[in-house]
């Protein structure tokens, strides 16, 4: 019986590297992971990291990664993966890592042995033994002079997507520039652990893309190209360095004879350009034009599919991975479920059964009163602390229990939708909430959820949507620019509406939503005082 064409994607995370192989119908068939810490004690990571002993500076070996494809491949290979059938390969990467090759390393690249491991004959190809990675935060310097070089950090983020982040790469390579000259001098290429990645399959230096680009404070959002002023700003012949940034659906090339001769893939095997674990999740949600994806955990993260967007001082805008003449935002909010954990605890005994009876026993809008809850340090604002308003807007020193469980999922999700607005989403009728993480499976938070976007909210029960959103890409490429990605997908996988909003939601949240912008600015103004 002929073997269906099947697609690889790959994703290099913080603590594991992953794998899954889907056939033709996009069904997963294999994966595989091996766990950095666990698999590969020699390194002596924690977590898949080496923390510094000045606590800011935070780095990954990158023969790490490497030793682990190695061993992700035995494995993939004892599991009855047949390699031969695998039509193109993509992958996704934690964002803002970078890997610095030494003057010759591609040369070492082409003209590697099938007979021995990638990572017994690549240990002399880089600058640097550790890579940095986006735990990092030792760049503050580096980030005030890019500011300053650009017009402020408003005009970074117009200009890039983001205000200058010490875990930006930009930074990075500044910071790497200004300590260690010499060994600058010598690098030869500078890559994204997902360029990395890629690199390492295409046998020669693969292109940045333009989604995991516009992670590095150094790519012109709307040109699509390296920004002078950023490049100039970090280091010098750095736009050499780095290659030209490709759209996130292009064809790379094939795959190395080494692969070919070593696992036995096909020679006509494509890479795909390989990208951010954040932009390859929005791939791996399935997501339409104008829909939004949440992800409620210890952070709850927003993604938007935008058409205009509208950079600001807090979160990002990237290049869409899916469609690169359009835009994607990233919002991340540090008070998620810990603090509705909390709330369980003090209001419900720490049931969510009876968390979920008491939120359903009071009304929507409950009655007037909004709530805004911040365990820690917030990012969308930057405020602390558990602020309670009654419907005369009056601030009160305490809610029932009943009041307060409504109004900290009211206020979540309240706070999410007026800083998706401000970031350019708009609410079209076609539009979807897509929802992942541990607290979309309560049905009654995600009711609250629908109700206050007033959109439907499909659950989405996948694993591992970085690396199955690098495996669709991989096919997706294949088929062409004008083939709609959406289109791929004869029926969704794993998705399941959970909640429709009431009819009454917009007249509900509506007069809700302005008065929670009037009340937000109030608290920003007296922390600020």
């Amino acid at each position: 019986m002929a073997q269906t064409n099947a697609y690889l994607g790959f994703d290099f995370s913080t603590q594991q590297l992953k794998a899954v192989a889907i056939n033709e119908d996009l069904e997963v068939t294999h994966q595989s992971v091996v766990n950095f810490d666990l698999d590969l004690p020699e390194f002596r990571t924690i977590g898949g990291v080496h923390n510094n002993e000045d606590n800011w500076t935070v780095t990954a070996p990158t023969m790490m990664w490497i030793k682990a494809l190695d061993m992700l491949l035995e494995r993939l290979k004892l599991e009855g993966v047949d390699f031969s059938t695998v039509t193109s390969i993509s992958g996704a990467a934690q964002q803002h890592g970078s890997v610095y090759w030494k003057k010759g390393a591609e040369k070492i690249l082409k003209e590697i042995s099938p007979n021995k491991f990638l990572h017994e004959q690549l240990q002399g190809c880089f600058s640097v033994r550790d890579s940095p990675v986006w735990m990092d935060s030792s760049t503050k310097l580096q980030c005030n002079a890019l500011e300053e070089a650009t017009g402020g950090a408003m005009a970074l983020a117009q200009l890039t997507g983001s205000r200058a982040y010490e875990r930006f790469t930009g930074n990075q390579i500044a910071k790497f520039f200004q300590s260690r000259p010499g060994t600058y001098d010598m690098t030869e290429r500078i890559s994204l652990v997902s360029s990395f990645g890629a690199t390492l399959f295409l046998g020669q230096y693969a292109a940045i893309d333009l989604s995991d680009g516009s992670g590095m404070n150094l790519l012109d959002i709307h040109t699509k190209d390296w920004s002078d002023i950023c490049l100039e700003a970090c280091a010098p012949s750095l736009r050499e360095k780095l290659g030209k940034p490709v759209p996130t659906c292009c064809v790379l090339g094939t795959i190395s004879p080494y692969f070919v001769e070593r696992y036995g893939f096909s020679e006509n095997c494509k890479i795909v350009a390989f990208t951010g674990d954040n932009p390859a999740s929005l791939a791996g949600t399935q997501m339409n034009k104008g829909d939004m994806t949440i992800s409620l955990g210890t952070s709850d993260t927003i993604f938007l599919w935008l058409t205009d967007p509208k950079p600001s001082l807090s979160g990002h805008v990237l290049c869409n991975p899916i469609n690169s003449e359009e835009f994607m935002a990233l919002l991340c909010f540090k008070n998620g479920s810990l603090t509705r954990e909390r709330i369980r605890d003090d209001c419900a005994e720490g049931s969510w059964q009876l968390f979920n009876d008491i939120l359903e026993s009071t009304p929507r809008g409950n009655f007037g009163n909004i709530g805004m809850f911040f365990d820690l340090m917030e990012i969308l604002p930057a405020i602390v602390g558990d602020y309670r308003f009654n419907k005369n807007n009056e601030l009160i020193q305490r809610f029932s229990k009943e009041v307060e469980v409504r109004a900290l999922v009211e206020g979540q999700f309240l706070a999410k939708r007026v800083h998706a607005e401000d970031f350019g989403f708009k609410i079209d009728s076609s539009a979807r909430i897509i929802a992942t993480g541990g607290a979309s499976t309560n049905k009654c938070i995600i009711q609250v959820l629908a109700d206050v976007f007033n959109l439907p909210v499909y659950v989405l029960d996948i694993a591992n949507s970085a690396c199955l959103g690098s495996a669709l890409r991989a096919k997706h490429a294949l088929l062409g620019e004008d083939f709609s990605y959406q289109d791929m997908f004869t029926k969704p996988l794993g998705i399941q509406l959970s909640a429709t909003p009431a009819k009454d939601a917009d007249e509900v949240y509506g007069p809700m939503l302005a008065r929670y912008r009037i009340l937000q600015e109030r608290v920003i103004k007296s922390c600020s005082s």
